[in-house]
């Protein structure tokens, strides 16, 4: 079997990005048909073809394809490894943190809040879905990606999911929408509420404790999004059923009040990792808390 010749593949890369030979071209500082060439090389030494021309533009093929996401990876590494021997050259370390955009923002605080006001440290915060977070965590554009659901894992599976937290599930709202007197069951059939998205784990438990009390609430809202959840409870249009967490200011102040605990609800907080030949030090301080 040839050998791969990595000089080959990074030619291969920047045309299967640009999708056209002269803006790869130019952006390789070379010659038109040097990426040609080399891009024929390597084809040759792997035996199948990488592109097929659709007019002006080069369109992958299923080998490409193939070989696309290897290569994303294997110059990810790339750099990543200079980067984390440039920062320690420095004295100087970064923190990459893909967040679920459904996350509460009070967890992630939580998290993050022994690396804040440390010296040297810079911590870099992106949201999104979870599929793309997970993407960029095997891509090594993330260290970490936090959320509060783990998928099935199988052989094929790269990542490590650490459970960092559990938080029980509260019936919450303004005062005077129900009574915290009243048997849960009652606040339940009484008051409209607002509810995290069916697919969620939350929300299945919580269906699940609705069958089992046979009943049938009104729904005033379904959120997939926390920080919304958390706005709609204060503004009265139902009971939520969340973490308290994430309405932990608005407990204190007075503005909700936690009305009920709902008995074997919880949500889990999680923290994806991947194992690497560099694994970030701060990192492992903060799985280590």
């Amino acid at each position: 079997m040839s050998r791969l010749n990595y000089h080959h593949l990074r030619y291969f890369w920047a045309v299967a990005h640009e999708g056209n030979l002269t803006r790869a071209a130019e952006k390789l500082f070379v010659s038109q048909s040097a990426v040609s060439v080399q891009i024929q090389k390597l084809e040759t030494a792997l035996g199948h073809e990488l592109f097929e021309r659709r007019g002006r533009e080069l369109v992958l093929t299923e080998a490409g394809r193939i070989a696309l996401d290897h290569a994303d990876e294997i110059f990810s590494i790339g750099q990543d490894l200079v980067g984390v021997l440039n920062e320690r050259e420095q004295d100087r370390v970064v923190l990459r943190v893909g967040s679920q955009a459904t996350l509460s923002r009070n967890f992630q605080l939580g998290f993050l809040a022994p690396l804040f006001h440390r010296a040297g440290i810079e911590i870099v915060v992106r949201s999104g879905t979870f599929a793309d977070l997970m993407q960029s965590l095997e891509a090594h554009r993330i260290d970490v990606l936090l959320a509060n659901w783990a998928p099935p894992r199988d052989a094929a599976t790269r990542w490590v999911a650490h459970t960092l937290a559990h938080q029980t599930l509260s019936l919450i709202g303004p005062p005077g929408l129900a009574s915290a007197d009243a048997p849960l069951e009652e606040m339940l059939d009484a008051a409209p509420l607002v509810l995290p998205p069916r697919e969620s784990s939350m929300r299945i438990g919580f269906d699940a404790l609705l069958d089992r009390m046979e009943l049938r609430p009104r729904i005033a809202a379904e959120v997939d999004d926390m920080a919304m959840l958390r706005l709609l409870a204060r503004e009265g249009i139902g009971l939520a059923v969340i973490p308290p967490i994430v309405v932990r200011d608005e407990l204190e102040s007075g503005e909700l009040v936690e009305l009920a605990e709902l008995p074997g609800l919880q949500e889990t907080f999680y923290a994806f990792t991947l194992e690497r030949r560099f694994p970030n030090p701060l990192l492992r301080e903060l799985l280590a808390d």
